[in-house]
């Protein structure tokens, strides 16, 4: 095991294993065409779950804190994108780009919006009583789970609700022979800007080096005056927030949801956060992408196993490196 793990690290480490699996799945499917359009999907697919898990990864890695209630947020962010679009509704279908842009931003922000709040009002109220108690915090985040999913019922109802694109993300571009719908490379564009942000935060600004210090030696940061509890309840903030924004652009991905979009999440999130790393930026998006693109290139190649491939890639993952890919602290 060692020497295969020595073998790997030559060859670019872990961070070249999606490109493994895409060229597994070329040679498989045979097809170069329909290998780009399930690739662009996979890539797509991958970035929305890494903004919805890259918030859960921090909360649980870092601040040792068992969030359960976090698929409350991206069915919120969802619902509450959906609801700004259709209000916005002559602006999603105008011919104009601009028009366009600002109903998309203000849906977008609109669910941030809320996961900030929200997340700042999970985590004071209900997390921080229950800190370094994992049962209770398990117990009080169900809880609170169930009773987000029962107010998404009374607001919303439990028929499926549409939520129409902006008219410049509609259609698909055919290059040849392969068609690439807009929307997916939006959402991957987005997920990656996200990424750069994230990982320029937490590795090259203050704020990030005191989180990391935070996790490391609390006493030692607070007796410096620094207040960790404002910075980790920001960090469920921002946790919460980009989970509520990947329910916007997974609502936009699917264009109809029901109340129980959080829940079927947030199996896809548990397992990117654990083969990714506890912690980890990196983590997060290497698992979200090997979850994305795996789930694609079964589905198409063998669509019995398609429920299934996703937790066989987490057992095939956590046999090679019990810990995860890319874990933020190694123990």
């Amino acid at each position: 095991m060692e020497r295969l793990q020595q073998t790997v690290a030559r060859m670019g480490g872990v961070n070249l294993l999606p490109v493994a699996v895409a060229l597994a799945a070329l040679i498989a499917i045979g097809a170069p065409a329909t290998w780009v359009t399930l690739t662009v999907a996979g890539l797509a697919m991958g970035m929305m779950i890494f903004l919805m898990a890259s918030g859960l990864s921090l909360v649980f890695g870092l601040m040792d804190v068992l969030n359960f209630g976090h698929s409350a947020f991206i069915s919120f962010g969802a619902f509450i994108a959906a609801s700004t679009l259709a209000l916005l509704s002559g602006w999603v279908a105008a011919d104009s780009l601009l028009y366009n842009l600002l109903a998309l931003g203000i849906a977008i922000s609109a669910a941030g919006l809320f996961g900030l709040v929200a997340g700042w009002f999970f985590e004071v109220v209900i997390v921080k009583p229950v800190y370094q108690d994992h049962l209770r915090q398990i117990l009080i985040t169900m809880g609170a789970l169930i009773v987000a999913e029962q107010l998404i019922l009374a607001i919303w109802g439990g028929s499926p609700l549409s939520v129409p694109r902006p008219a410049f993300l509609q259609g698909s571009w055919l290059i040849g022979d392969t068609t690439i719908e807009i929307y997916r490379v939006f959402a991957f564009l987005l997920g990656f800007v996200a990424f750069l942000g994230l990982r320029y935060t937490l590795k090259s600004t203050r704020i990030g080096l005191l989180i990391r210090a935070g996790v490391e030696n609390r006493e030692m940061v607070e007796s410096l005056g620094f207040r960790i509890d404002r910075l980790f309840a920001g960090v469920f903030m921002v946790g919460s927030a980009l989970a509520a924004i990947g329910g916007a652009m997974w609502a936009g991905y699917e264009t109809l949801i029901t109340p129980d979009l959080g829940a079927e999440m947030m199996v896809l999130v548990f397992i990117v956060v654990i083969i990714g790393g506890l912690g980890s930026i990196e983590g997060s998006l290497l698992g979200a992408l090997l979850v994305g693109l795996t789930g694609n290139y079964v589905g198409f190649l063998a669509p019995k196993l398609a429920l299934a491939s996703n937790m066989i890639l987490m057992m095939v993952i956590l046999l090679w490196r019990p810990q995860g890919l890319r874990p933020a602290v190694r123990t």
